[in-house]
């Protein structure tokens, strides 16, 4: 495996990473009980994740 396809994979992998977190923060705020919070913090993981894609993208395009 390439360093350009390990970064695409690991990009994709960002993508699906954030997408999770978005729909779990999706779900925690349409809660019925609002007494249960929860303790995941689904936003700092999209972020992150978002900021994995998009370094794993821009490097995997530089190194094409």
């Amino acid at each position: 495996m390439t360093t350009q396809a390990a970064l695409w994979t690991l990009a994709g992998a960002a993508l699906v990473v954030a997408a999770l977190a978005a729909w779990g923060e999706h779900r925690r705020q349409r809660r019925r009980n609002l007494d249960e919070v929860g303790w995941m913090p689904w936003n700092f993981i999209q972020v992150m994740a978002g900021l994995v894609l998009l370094i794993a993208a821009a490097l995997a395009l530089k190194a094409g």
